[in-house]
């Protein structure tokens, strides 16, 4: 999830009072566990705490009343489709699902998705959302985990994704790092960090391809955002997901030499045979102008060997 709310303060219309009690909400998070207190060091950020008791902590009681109750808004500007399925015995224990990234607003359609297949998310999201006001402290304590890239506290996020995982949680990550710039818009081969985690912890990761969500909200952070949000009402765009089957890497082991890249080259093979037929079923309505194309594609055209290492 990118920052594109980062900047956003609610409540200008507010007494100045009112404004920073905004400012300053947040939900008490549950008790940090006393088997985690070791892993606390001198100079961790300050939410650093407050992210790794969440991460042991079940699904938050509000997160799953929101996923219950209120998953029809997201229907309102687009029409969700779902393939795929995940068997009962992987969604009782940990789980790393690998998507693509289109847009800002597909962290929400893949919640809507993923909720309808029986699995409650926590999704990465950029440091910049996760502090801005009202709606960072709520995806933090929904399970959301903090990604400060190119950081000095960057590895923090690798720490409480590695708890939430041991905890049985759900993590969807992006292994692109960010949203996709690839001209043809299909995945880029992302960085091993992903890879290395799930090498490391051994827990089944399950490629999760989408299209559509990049109609709702423009790339560009600017009133073309509300522009395109508006428009999306008015047409309702198909927001297709297809959840894949667990991606092999039981031949794989952490510190071999290259087998994380080759994770990595599994990963975006996985998400881009399940986006082929997402996107022979929809094609794009309306370009995005603002979106750079400076990236690469892992498979340019979305044709995948048969022979990935």
């Amino acid at each position: 999830m990118d920052a594109a709310l980062s900047g956003w303060v609610p409540g200008g219309w507010l007494p100045g009072g009112w404004v920073q009690a905004l400012r300053d909400w947040r939900p008490a998070p549950p008790p940090l566990p006393d088997h985690l207190e070791g892993i606390l060091r001198a100079g961790d950020p300050e939410w650093f705490a407050r992210e790794l008791a969440i991460a042991a902590a079940p699904p938050w009681e509000v997160w799953l009343f929101l996923l219950q109750r209120f998953s029809w808004l997201v229907d309102l500007v687009g029409r969700v489709e779902v393939t795929g399925s995940i068997p009962a015995e992987l969604r009782r224990g940990p789980l790393l699902l690998a998507a693509n990234h289109v847009g800002d607003f597909d962290p929400f359609v893949i919640a809507v998705a993923l909720h309808r297949l029986g699995v409650v998310p926590r999704i990465m999201a950029t440091g910049g959302i996760v502090s801005a006001p009202v709606v960072g402290p709520l995806l933090e304590r929904a399970g959301g985990i903090r990604v400060d890239r190119g950081t000095e506290v960057a590895r923090h996020a690798v720490r409480v994704t590695e708890v939430a995982l041991v905890h049985g949680g759900h993590v969807v990550a992006y292994p692109e790092g960010r949203v996709g710039l690839a001209p043809d818009g299909w995945p880029e081969r992302g960085r091993t960090g992903m890879a290395r985690l799930a090498l490391g912890v051994r827990v089944p990761v399950i490629p999760v391809s989408q299209w559509g969500a990049q109609e709702v909200l423009q790339y560009g952070n600017d009133w073309g955002k509300l522009r395109t949000l508006a428009r999306s009402l008015v047409q309702r765009p198909v927001l297709r997901v297809h959840v894949g089957p667990p991606v092999s890497m039981a031949d794989l082991e952490l510190g071999r030499v290259g087998d994380a890249n080759r994770a990595r080259t599994r990963i975006a093979a996985a998400i881009t045979r399940g986006l082929v037929p997402l996107r022979e079923a929809s094609r794009p309505l309306h370009p995005d102008p603002t979106r750079p194309t400076t990236g690469v594609a892992a498979f340019p055209g979305g044709v995948v060997p048969d022979d990935i290492p």
